[in-house]
């Protein structure tokens, strides 16, 4: 089930980071570990700030429109990575997807 929900994600999706997992700030990028599996995982400065904003609940939207006034990048390239690398977490049990709009 969780596995259909990251596939189907979208700019209206809320994504939340797990509770499962514990991460600390590295110069700038941030390193997870995923308390369930004992891997860790390495973000750089762009993940980093992602990773930042995960820690209560947003919509992909929000991310990309926070990500794209901070950083020089084109939209719909900025929407692909972001998919691309929250796909990726979920997959990886580090967040968790709803696909509802917020409220």
């Amino acid at each position: 089930m969780i596995q259909s929900m990251v596939n189907a994600m979208s700019m209206q999706s809320i994504v939340i980071a797990t509770k499962e997992q514990v991460s600390c700030d590295l110069d700038g990028e941030i390193v997870i570990l995923d308390l369930k599996n004992g891997i860790y995982y390495g973000l750089d400065a762009i993940g980093a700030r992602i990773w930042n904003m995960l820690q209560e609940p947003q919509t992909v939207g929000a991310i990309r429109d926070a990500i794209l006034l901070e950083y020089d990048v084109e939209p719909e390239r900025c929407g692909q990575d972001l998919l691309g690398l929250l796909r990726d977490m979920g997959d990886k049990g580090l967040v968790e997807t709803r696909n509802e709009t917020a409220t």
